[in-house]
């Protein structure tokens, strides 16, 4: 049985999905950089110095009242909350990952067929077709 499994383990696919899952890990944290560190701070500049995330709206006032400046604070009195902003941040990061996603796939499908668009070289005949060739060419001379 564990031999069994080593094969499963070592095929191809799975050692495949193991290495784009990592990568894709990986790439989830750049994306997520990117959002809060790059895009949403000029939005938020253009919407007039706003910070996504800290959009938030107090469901239930905690034991000290508010109003709380951030979602920290307002967790940390107490105070439920519902996190809007959070989920903008979210949403714009899967969207970036998306376009990504498509543009990569986009670029890849436009190799495949570029390649698929070049002439097939003609296979060569094989040698009994070359010596049957040459037996037919000496009969004609």
């Amino acid at each position: 049985m564990l031999n069994e499994f080593k094969m499963f383990a070592m095929r191809g696919n799975v050692v495949d999905m193991a290495v784009g899952i990592i990568m894709g890990v990986a790439f989830g944290k750049i994306v997520d950089s990117m959002v809060r560190d790059v895009i949403t701070p000029p939005v938020g500049l253009l919407l007039g110095n706003v910070d996504f995330s800290n959009l938030f709206s107090v469901l239930k006032p905690g034991s000290i009242a508010g109003p709380y400046a951030t979602v920290e604070a307002a967790q940390k009195a107490g105070a439920v909350t519902f996190n809007y902003g959070i989920f903008l941040n979210t949403v714009i990061s899967f969207a970036i990952v998306a376009l990504v996603v498509f543009l990569l796939i986009r670029a890849i499908n436009r190799l495949r067929s570029t390649e698929q668009r070049k002439p097939a070289v003609p296979p060569q005949p094989r040698e009994e077709v070359l010596l049957l060739r040459e037996i037919r060419d000496a009969l004609k001379t």
